[in-house]
């Protein structure tokens, strides 16, 4: 946990609480000064106690145009008197940039003698990119008295005064401090994104208003359309300030204004025009999108575009085809500058593209002006991500399929889905309003105007709904809900899911006779990891393999180290990956990558030389030191490494199978159908496989531990390595062998139990009452 600031900088006198109310008001109550002059009185920052520089007064000219500049006055008024604020606010408004500013100014009032100030995203990438941008507006330092703290990367300081964090680092921070001490202000941003984290902070924060009403704020920032619910939830003691922007369909003769919240010149009196484009049946959407960019591009005209594709896939292979198909058009209309916008491009890529000057302004290289009249055009390729957590300058026109992937969990499968299903009304409208110009824009929509009307949701699906809550639940045991008071949602967990997620904890020896938390449910809580690979790491420390273990939940954990490759080059990428590859499984070859990359002084050349995620590889490396760290620190013991023999290889299989129990599948027929133990869903291994790409490749084995099963086309298993069915009997929970549903893997099983342990019939417990918690033991409202 963060300690507070060692030095607190001198409160200015017009920095007084009644001050702030008034001091960038003219008489007119707009949010401006009644002279350009009275912007210099303000010579030193009183954050760092340096003068301003120039640029400081020019972007806080900037900042004055925001819609959301306009509520500031009312918004630290209601500050004062209430524990609680509602923002509502378009995208592009200001919002997010702007009000955790005057959270700190009012925290400064009172010399942060009441904790500092925190703001909660639902993206890592969002929470970095406007720790920058506010640093820059502030005349600060990114990572002194402004920063950010996202899983696996960290910019603060003990003395940062404003940070901004991921909504999951946030909830993790609540466990060693439910009551938040260090902070006085959280401002808990993008609330209609509907994350299980931001979900819960909702419920858990108003908690934290009752318990600490005199010195604890918390402001609540969401886009309008989301603004009716939470207003109904909070009741009518909290008040809602409201800044609405209309959408229209077709051109409008009234200016919408959609200024830009992260740094471009915000901008006056722009026309967006709607036209729906319906791809033909057949035609891939990803191509038919590619098309409208190139056909906009060759227009000629003046504009930036932002496309709305349905995954990261996709915008990787948008990319791919846009650089091959813009290389036949005409050098007079310009380069296309193509920049990916997705969550999977991490924190580091995410801050390049926030930071590089030419992202917010036209390049200016020799080329360029020698010829004047050529057009070099940017091409944002986003999802979801793209709807609200950034705003990009120059944006004339908008590109939307109208689709996402969507990943929802099957509790009674225990099973991911992959689902293509249309936005909901709000995300279309959200993608509208991301045009950002001075001339008139234009959204085109590559799908009939009755989806839009008839078959589009007005709100997407709320993640409580659609995700594993078991990790969720460990953390409000954890947070023992019962003295935080009852933990409230705005829309409340499916009971089956909640009662799934407590039979895989019971499963995991998570929780005790009486639903609490027992002792290694507790260490569980600490690993910030998925509940079965936490308890593999714990076990880990049983079997003397933790150096191993600590690698495979590292990669585990990062995205796949294999690098996306085209179909033309797959067979030339096993090539590569061949020699990597373990006889033992997909999880020592995880390991086998792992050590190469090292012993390679973690080379971004060797990635690239062999189809290698070199961003995944380095992450893992952080993802592993962090757990090296926690394991250190909660005292567990670690053991030396000993990867290479064939000790050490039952021993991880052992530690994996103390978590994965759950993902286990057999052969049912030999030629690698593979029967799914829980929920009798048969699927395959995947086609990079270390088992599939081998030469020659060896028969598929009987039995496998998986690490992850998506319902899909291909419905394949992933990471996956050999056990032996005695080693399942002996180290599962016995009364979990008896729930299985009838098949011939669970016979088997059950026969050799019975052949190991012949009192085993005679002792068996009544299964169906100890694998059903009782749902009294955890009510969460």
């Amino acid at each position: 946990m963060m300690s507070s600031p060692s030095t607190k900088p001198k409160t200015p006198d017009c920095l007084s609480v009644s001050s702030l109310l008034s001091a960038d008001l003219d008489s007119d109550g707009d949010g401006t000064r009644g002279d350009d002059d009275g912007l210099r009185d303000l010579e030193i920052n009183p954050y760092d106690g340096l003068p301003f520089s120039s640029r400081y007064y020019a972007l806080l000219e900037e900042r004055k145009h925001f819609p959301v500049w306009s509520i500031k006055q009312n918004f630290l008024e209601q500050l004062e008197s209430n524990s609680m604020v509602l923002v509502s606010a378009p995208s592009g408004s200001g919002k997010s940039t702007q009000v955790p500013q005057w959270c700190l100014e009012y925290a400064l009032s009172f010399e942060f003698s009441q904790g500092l100030v925190c703001c909660s995203q639902p993206y890592s990438v969002a929470a970095v990119s406007l720790a920058l941008r506010v640093a820059d507006e502030m005349d600060l330092s990114l990572g002194m008295e402004v920063g950010y703290m996202v899983s696996h990367d960290d910019s603060c300081t003990p003395d940062t005064l404003l940070r901004f964090v991921s909504d999951t680092y946030l909830l993790e921070v609540m466990m060693s401090d439910p009551l938040l001490h260090q902070y006085g202000i959280v401002v808990l941003d993008e609330l209609q994104e509907r994350t299980v984290p931001t979900d819960v902070l909702l419920g858990l924060l108003c908690d934290v208003c009752q318990q600490r009403p005199d010195n604890f704020r918390v402001v609540l920032l969401t886009h309008p359309t989301l603004a009716p619910r939470l207003a109904s939830f909070l009741g009518p003691t909290v008040p809602h300030l409201s800044l609405d922007s209309p959408i229209t369909d077709g051109p409008t003769n009234n200016p919408t204004e959609v200024p830009e919240e992260g740094g471009c010149q915000p901008f006056v009196g722009n026309q967006v025009e709607i036209l729906y484009r319906e791809v033909l049946p057949g035609k891939d959407p990803v191509i038919a999108a590619c098309h409208m960019v190139l056909d906009l591009h060759r227009r000629g005209e003046e504009g930036d575009v932002m496309l709305f594709l349905a995954s990261s896939q996709n915008i990787e292979e948008c990319g791919a085809l846009l650089e091959k198909e813009s290389i036949a058009l005409s050098p007079q209309l310009g380069a296309l500058r193509i920049i990916p916008l997705h969550c999977g491009l991490g924190p580091q890529t995410q801050r390049v593209y926030e930071g590089e000057p030419e992202v917010s302004q036209l390049p200016n290289d020799s080329a360029m002006a020698a010829d004047a009249s050529a057009v070099r055009r940017k091409v944002i390729l986003t999802d979801t991500l793209g709807e609200a957590s950034f705003s990009v300058p120059a944006i004339r026109y908008v590109i939307d399929t109208g689709l996402h992937l969507k990943t929802v969990y099957n509790p009674q499968i225990r099973a991911n889905s992959q689902i293509l299903r249309a936005v909901s009304k709000q995300q279309a409208d959200m993608r509208t309003q991301r045009v950002n110009s001075n001339l008139s824009g234009l959204c085109v929509r590559l799908y009939p105007k009755t989806l839009y009307e008839e078959g589009m949701g007005d709100a997407h699906s709320p993640g409580v709904m659609d995700e594993d809550l078991s990790h969720l639940v460990l953390l409000l045991k954890r947070l023992d809900i019962a003295d935080m008071g009852q933990c409230k949602f705005l829309d409340r967990p499916a009971p089956e899911a909640l009662m799934q997620a407590l039979e895989d904890l019971d499963y995991l020896a998570a929780l005790d006779d009486d639903g609490n938390l027992s002792e290694v449910g507790i260490i569980m809580s600490e690993l910030p990891l998925e509940p079965p690979l936490a308890k593999a790491l714990i076990a880990a420390c049983e079997y003397d393999c933790v150096d191993e273990l600590l690698t495979i939940a590292a990669m585990l954990t990062a995205p796949s180290c294999f690098a996306t490759v085209d179909a033309n080059k797959e067979e030339e990428a096993v090539t590569h990956w061949r020699p990597l590859m373990h006889t033992e499984g997909d999880h020592m070859t995880l390991i086998n990558i792992y050590i190469a990359f090292i012993e390679h002084n973690q080379d971004e050349a060797w990635c690239i030389t062999n189809f290698l995620s070199y961003a995944a590889l380095r992450l893992a490396v952080v993802i592993r030191m962090e757990l090296l760290e926690v394991m250190q620190r909660i005292e567990l013991p670690v053991s030396p490494p000993a990867f290479g023999c064939q000790d050490n290889y039952t021993n991880i299989k052992r530690a994996l199978i103390s978590g994965f129990f759950l993902k286990v599948a057999h052969d049912v027929d030999g030629s690698g159908n593979y029967l799914l133990l829980t929920h009798r869903h048969v699927a395959h291994l995947h086609p990079f496989s270390s088992y599939l790409c081998r030469q020659p490749c060896p028969k598929p084995p009987n039995w496998v531990l998986y690490h992850e099963f998506t319902i899909s086309r291909d419905n394949c298993i992933r990471i996956a390595s050999e056990v032996h069915p005695q080693m399942l009997v002996e180290l599962v929970p016995q009364y979990f062998l008896g729930n299985l549903p009838s098949s011939d893997g669970k016979d088997l099983l059950m026969e050799l139990k019975q052949s190991l342990d012949p009192q085993a019939q005679e002792g068996h417990r009544d299964t169906e009452t100890h694998s059903q918690p009782s749902t009294e033991l955890c009510v969460l409202q």
